[in-house]
């Protein structure tokens, strides 16, 4: 797939977990009710689209390629690292037939701590403006970026 713009990657990734959500993980016990599907702050960032994918059963940075992307062709499963104002992180490779390959970060899985959407979307858009280094407070760990820490009075 060639992503265009954050509005058609919004669009196909919410569709994409949607059916997910309905088809795979229907009556999971790790899915919580009180969330849905969102993806959010997908912007061009190192060659690559990168945002947060908000589900009610996990909540990634994911990373989508570009054409000339060099892990466009690697394996599901493979392991890159990228690296980012914050710091070096590493993500797992994964496909979709209706999204091609992306690249995934785990924040949270489960979901079960956030008790709506309110409260998962204020930790994700936290986590990835932390991880760009636009506003990561002194002395803020790497877990408690990853953990959500920033922006809800955890540090």
């Amino acid at each position: 797939m060639i992503w265009q713009n954050s509005e058609q990657i919004r669009h196909t990734l919410e569709a994409a977990f949607n059916d997910i959500l309905a088809k795979r993980m229907r009556d999971v016990p790790v899915v919580n009710p009180a969330l849905s599907v969102q993806a959010i702050g997908f912007n061009r960032v190192n060659g690559d689209w990168l945002g947060v994918l908000v589900t009610p059963w996990f909540m990634n940075l994911l990373l989508l390629p570009e054409p000339d992307s060099s892990w466009r062709g690697q394996q599901p499963g493979s392991k890159i690292e990228k690296h980012f104002p914050y710091g070096v992180f590493e993500f797992t490779l994964g496909h979709e037939a209706q999204l091609g390959s992306y690249a995934l970060c785990s924040l949270f899985s489960p979901m079960f701590q956030f008790e709506n959407q309110d409260a998962a979307l204020t930790a994700a858009k936290a986590a990835l403006q932390g991880l760009l280094g636009n506003a990561t407070p002194r002395g803020l760990s790497r877990r408690d970026l990853l953990r959500g820490a920033i922006g809800n009075g955890k540090h």
